[in-house]
């Protein structure tokens, strides 16, 4: 299967997630602090390779992987290298919020299986804390029947794009990296897409 081809069935299911997540997020009433960001600073986030194909495809068609890749060879951060921090500037946004992963797009608005087969809402302290009534009827209607989006669904639909790059979880600048390595060797000794083409 083509790089564009993974590309695009990898944005299909984004934009359905975008639209069950919008859904959820109206009925639960949950809703991330503006420029909050918080979750994107754990050192520990981890991501699968194919989530990022789309911001790799991206930043190759506009000439920006091979020097995307030596910065991330360069950073010592673990945070993830597309977040920006809070600045007078920048108030702690994804930098490139289109592209971001699977995992960014799940947490705060999707579910876990506990070992029980229970769905558990995951999402952060500040929402559970600063959002306490919503998050506990949202738990409770989650018991009783209300649709949420669920991780493994969603990495299992990855996997069956490309079971090696949806299986395969690195720390998240690692995911990144390799996302970039795929679609750069994938087109090291085939006829090249236009570069500056926009990624839509």
């Amino acid at each position: 299967m083509s790089i564009e081809r993974k590309v695009q069935l990898v944005e299909n299911l984004f934009s359905k997630l975008e639209q069950e997540a919008a859904q959820f997020e109206q009925a639960s009433g949950l809703s991330c602090a503006a420029g909050c960001g918080k979750c994107c600073t754990y050192p520990d986030v981890e991501a699968s390779p194919i989530e990022f194909l789309p911001w790799a495809f991206h930043l190759f068609l506009n000439g920006e992987a091979e020097k995307t890749i030596i910065k991330l060879n360069n950073t010592q951060n673990s945070t993830c290298f597309i977040y920006k921090p809070l600045s007078l500037i920048n108030h702690g946004r994804c930098s490139n919020y289109k592209y971001r992963g699977l995992i960014c797009r799940l947490f705060g608005f999707a579910a876990n299986t506990d070992k029980y087969g229970t769905l558990r809402l995951a999402t952060c302290k500040i929402i559970k804390d600063g959002q306490a009534d919503s998050y506990n009827s949202t738990s409770e209607a989650i018991a009783k029947g209300l649709y949420v989006p669920v991780f493994t669904d969603y990495y299992m639909q990855l996997n069956q794009i490309d079971f090696k790059l949806g299986h395969t979880i690195l720390p998240i600048n690692k995911a990144l990296k390799k996302a970039l390595e795929e679609v750069l060797h994938y087109y090291a000794y085939r006829p090249s897409v236009h570069l500056g083409k926009a990624c839509g």
